[in-house]
């Protein structure tokens, strides 16, 4: 199985002032999809620049011709199915039909706040998520939709012309948990994964991998009870939460190590971390293009 290298590129800097060259050279090194982080902050950049992941999709979507783009991920803490549904199909547009939606059931972070409300327990998450998916799902494939369940309601909500990509852009689903491994089964084209959190702090890298080879045959058993083959759904593993941390990205090599056990358990996405200096996500900014433009070669 073909490795194919995605990047993720935090929205922490004005448009003019850096993100956009970062854009046009993550195109330039062949990456095959550009991502961003859609939350309103995070973590320790609460207290600085942050902009929208949707208009910085299409910003992106202006600079680039062939790179795909998407979120990384979308959750249901501040985003409604009726008006996301119009935003990715305007986007999908705009991008000539390039756009993948990352989407997960949330945390509780920043986001889970910020319109003043309690965070959702992880229940509730979960609930939210089962009926937030199926509807986003008919907002993007069909051109009027009245819905009305417990958490989110639709009313005639036209979304004419649809998606360039038919039946609609493609989902990927961030899930560990069997609530959410249902769904990818079931509305996914794509399955997310960072790997086990709890392992991050204390954990090892082989534990890790152990974590995530388990994530993988709850998927496949997911998928096997809604008869759906596994391998019709690509596997992607957005790094840097791992117990691995940077590690990977301090050599071609250890890269390259770091890669092919994931292979193994049939990841064919990874999706690095773009450098940012002073951050979790500091790396040698030649390293990390080195490693863009040669190591899917070495991992055919």
């Amino acid at each position: 199985m073909s490795l194919r290298l995605s990047t993720v590129i935090l929205p922490y800097r004005r448009w003019h002032e850096g993100t956009r060259s970062t854009w046009v050279r993550a195109e330039e090194l062949g990456f095959h999809a550009g991502y961003t982080y859609d939350h309103l902050s995070w973590r320790s950049f609460r207290d600085g620049p942050w902009f929208g992941a949707v208009p910085t999709l299409t910003a992106a979507a202006g600079v680039t011709e062939r790179m795909r783009l998407g979120t990384l991920v979308t959750s249901p803490n501040f985003r409604h199915p009726v008006t996301l549904a119009k935003e990715l199909i305007s986007l999908d547009d705009i991008s000539g039909g390039r756009v993948t939606l990352g989407i997960g059931a949330g945390g509780t972070g920043f986001d889970a706040t910020a319109l003043g409300q309690e965070p959702w327990t992880p229940r509730e998450r979960a609930d939210r998520f089962g009926e937030f998916v199926p509807l986003l799902d008919r907002l993007l494939t069909e051109d009027a939709v009245s819905y009305e369940g417990d958490f989110y309601a639709a009313h005639e909500a036209r979304n004419i012309p649809g998606c360039v990509q038919r039946p609609r852009l493609p989902f990927a689903v961030a899930a560990t948990g069997p609530r959410g491994l249902r769904l990818a089964a079931l509305y996914g084209q794509a399955w997310v994964t960072t790997g086990d959190p709890r392992l991050y702090e204390e954990g090892t890298p082989e534990q890790s991998v152990q974590a995530i080879r388990g994530q993988a045959e709850k998927l496949a058993d997911a998928c096997a009870e809604t008869g759906r083959d596994v391998t019709g759904l690509d596997k992607i593993l957005l790094t840097g939460f791992t117990p691995d941390r940077g590690r990977p990205l301090e050599s071609l090599d250890a890269f390259v190590d770091f890669a092919g056990r994931h292979v193994e358990l049939g990841i064919n996405e990874i999706v690095l971390h773009w450098p940012i200096p002073d951050s979790d996500f500091a790396a040698d900014q030649k390293v990390f293009e080195r490693i863009a433009m040669e190591a899917p070669a070495q991992l055919r």
